[in-house]
């Protein structure tokens, strides 16, 4: 049996993978950010790529502490009744250690699995009300716009599990802070749209507690440059999208967003990586020297993450490097 994790002594980082990585790779790559003083390990639910499901029974088994979060099951690809069960069964195989979040899921890849994404907030409002109910071993009955599930709950009974959702938009962001336990921004944002995010939740969470966690792309070298340069092509690749264009306006970089979505879809990679500048890598990550990314990671505490995950590595000597770069000073202890 494994260890339950506690939050009594947290670091404040996750660190997430994305589907991508090769099979033989994921229990290192699991125990790499277990050493590293991860608290979560992410793992994605990205249609064409690795099973997150899977992926997670393997990284848990792997290790003694770490919490593994299913991160954005969309209930246009999984039922939410299907969705709570697997919460549910897998916390019954590695108590206390099961984080879920759940999201819409990337548009285009429901349109290439030919899967429809309509009313995205109702869609997500009742998975919620399904998932929350039936992990807290109720009897679910709901009728509503998406789904219609009655008079049964979940042979597990309850099971504690806390409940994120992916958020972006400011109706999706208010949805997090009035029924989610806590709201997954994406990565790329700059400190300024981070707050403006949270600002967002808080508004309507009111008195709730709401646990702030975000996706952030870190690279650290002891040359700046090459830190930077590490991140270039996968920040063009990310912030071409037009849902980008709050938060580079917020961020304040110089960045013609369209001109960068153009060269990506013109497949020109050295043009649109030659668009992301320092500037811009500065601004929508955490990079540069050990100190600088230790004075980064700051700013983004303050803006109100709770919770940095790392993203952007796959390999584990730069994933050790960069949690140790980002560890908080001995004695520190941060709040769960």
């Amino acid at each position: 049996m494994s260890k339950t994790n506690t939050t009594g002594n947290r670091s404040g980082l996750g660190v997430s993978l994305q589907g991508a990585e090769p099979a033989a790779d994921l229990p290192g790559l699991a125990r790499c950010a277990e050493d590293g003083g991860a608290d979560t390990l992410w793992l994605a639910s990205h249609l064409f790529q690795r099973d997150p499901i899977v992926q997670t029974v393997m990284t848990l088994s792997a290790t003694q502490r770490i919490t593994g979060a299913l991160m954005s099951l969309s209930p246009y690809v999984m039922h939410p009744v299907q969705i709570a069960m697997t919460a549910a069964s897998l916390n019954e195989h590695f108590p206390g250690r099961i984080c879920l979040c759940i999201g819409a899921g990337a548009p285009g890849d429901l349109a290439a699995a030919g899967i429809l994404r309509p009313k995205p907030l109702a869609t997500l409002a009742e998975s919620l009300e399904i998932t929350k109910s039936l992990l807290s071993g109720d009897v679910i009955n709901l009728q509503g716009q998406q789904f219609r599930v009655t008079g049964r709950s979940l042979e597990t009974g309850r099971q504690d599990v806390p409940i994120v959702l992916a958020a972006t938009g400011p109706k999706m962001l208010r949805l997090a802070g009035r029924h989610a336990d806590g709201v997954l921004l994406s990565a790329a944002t700059t400190v300024e749209f981070v707050r403006w995010s949270l600002d967002q939740v808080s508004a309507s969470a009111e008195t709730r507690k709401v646990r702030h966690i975000g996706l952030v792309f870190a690279s650290v070298d002891n040359d700046e440059g090459r830190a930077y340069e590490k991140l270039k092509r996968l920040l063009a690749f990310v912030l071409r999208g037009a849902h980008h264009e709050p938060n580079i306006t917020m961020g304040g970089a110089s960045l013609n967003r369209q001109a960068l979505y153009d060269a990506v879809a013109d497949n020109n990679w050295s043009r649109a990586v030659a668009m992301i500048s320092d500037e811009v890598v500065a601004r929508h990550s955490v990079s540069g020297t050990p100190d600088q990314v230790q004075a980064r990671l700051e700013e983004y505490r303050a803006a109100g993450l709770d919770e940095v995950v790392v993203a952007g590595i796959d390999e584990r000597s730069s994933l050790a490097a960069t949690l140790a770069a980002l560890q908080p000073p001995a004695g520190t202890r941060l709040g769960a």
